[in-house]
């Protein structure tokens, strides 16, 4: 009598983000294409506008020619980091421009909002302007770095399943 096989269940990581990463590599995208797509992706996921990220994605994608859905999963994976570099673009931003800090707490926001919607957009698009140039100056960096960084453990992945192939 044999010892029944104990089978083991994918992790969450390996599921959802080495599978499709792998099931790509058999389809035509090459192990840097996909080290781009995850660099780039990663760069316009973290704009600091919300609601802005997937049409971003979109279209830089379609220039770049670059694969969607990749592009989007990484998107939607990092929607909590974006969040999160909000704060840090606006206060880079205000380095960058050697502007006055805003405080920006949301009851403080939304008071100001109700009691000059006009004027609190004013003030509050040269915070969007401070954040932006400060996001816009991070892009090359988050690009090289991921891509340069990704771009051997995508050839190693390839590699692997180059391998389980034969």
């Amino acid at each position: 009598m044999s010892a029944p096989s104990i089978e083991t269940r994918p992790s969450f990581w390996q599921r959802r983000i080495v599978a499709p990463l792998r099931a790509q590599l058999t389809q035509g995208v090459t192990p840097d294409q996909l080290a781009l797509t995850v660099a780039v992706g990663t760069a316009c996921s973290v704009l600091p506008f919300l609601g802005f990220t997937t049409l971003l994605n979109i279209a830089v994608g379609l220039w770049l020619r670059l694969n969607h859905p990749i592009l989007q999963t990484v998107n939607y994976l990092l929607g909590a980091v974006q969040l999160a570099l909000i704060l840090v673009y606006v206060r880079a931003g205000e380095l960058i421009w050697r502007a006055p800090h805003l405080p920006l707490s949301l009851s403080q926001l939304t008071a100001d909002f109700r009691a000059d919607p006009r004027g609190f957009f004013g003030r509050f698009a040269w915070t969007g302007v401070h954040a932006g140039t400060a996001w816009l100056i991070s892009v090359p960096l988050i690009v090289g770095v991921l891509y340069f960084s990704l771009r051997p453990a995508m050839r190693r992945l390839a590699a692997l399943r180059n391998e389980n192939d034969r």
